[in-house]
């Protein structure tokens, strides 16, 4: 009967510690209602685990995660040789589509931060179905669906992922624990960096389709790595510079930036 007790206390205890893991923050609710968005924002301090989430009933939803699975994408791409490197070209095959920098050819380093739709679809391609497929279970990726569309799936097919599924897979990636290369983590890591200071590195990625914008990544302080994602309801590119203005005064807000 002692033990029974015993169990049921410790029971208590690590449950208690797990509520403690993830708090829910209301008051950035204010960040999105000044730009008039829908959304949520999860943020995790890889030092302590411990996890800040904005709108947790959405953290959990799963979306198409457009252009972030460009993240994904890269390291497969590389670990199945369907570009040697970041720094080989794919030529651009002659097709206006409206944005004058995807206008020309293209690396995997000038492609990822311009978000280079074309460069990856054909990327995808030479993957192919079979290939793509056995790496996007082995990374245990979102609901780790795709659709015969083999160059489109993660813009508008059955491909989806939580905000809380990119901060696990984001977590993996940094801890090189993803089943890549380590060389290949460390690469893709390294042309994911968008801000840099004395203070802080910033490696993320944004995204849009089926009128839902992602932006995810981690930063890098002296002390701490943080993780964040967050997703909002997205009908408009006109809108597109919320998503990391909403990101960083949310980091400064948690005093990660100034």
């Amino acid at each position: 009967m002692k033990i029974r007790g015993l169990t049921i206390s410790v029971i208590i205890v690590v449950g208690l510690a797990s509520c403690n893991q993830n708090k829910h923050i209301d008051n950035w609710g204010k960040i999105f209602q000044d730009h008039n968005v829908n959304g949520t924002f999860v943020l995790k301090n890889l030092n302590t685990n411990k996890t800040l989430t904005y709108n947790q009933k959405r953290s959990n939803k799963e979306f198409v995660p457009a252009s972030t699975f460009k993240i994904l994408n890269s390291m497969i791409a590389l670990q199945v040789s369907s570009i040697e490197s970041v720094d080989d070209t794919i030529k651009w095959d002659g097709v206006d589509r409206g944005y004058k920098p995807w206008n020309k050819d293209q690396t995997m380093r000038t492609a990822f931060p311009i978000s280079c739709v074309w460069f990856y679809k054909e990327l995808a391609r030479r993957t192919g179905q079979d290939k793509m497929k056995k790496w996007i279970d082995a990374a245990n990726y979102g609901n780790k669906k795709i659709d015969n569309k083999i160059d489109r799936f993660w813009l508008y097919g059955k491909l989806a992922i939580s905000a809380n599924e990119q901060i696990d897979f984001l977590e993996e990636l940094i801890k090189d624990e993803l089943p890549f290369d380590k060389k290949i983590q460390e690469t893709v890591k390294n042309i994911m960096i968008t801000d840099s200071n004395e203070n802080y590195v910033i490696h993320s990625k944004t995204g849009w389709s089926d009128n839902i914008g992602w932006n995810v990544g981690y930063i890098e302080t002296k002390d701490i790595i943080w993780i964040f994602a967050m997703n909002i309801d997205m009908n408009d590119i006109k809108i597109a510079p919320i998503r990391k203005v909403i990101t960083y005064d949310i980091l400064k807000e948690q005093r990660i930036v100034k």
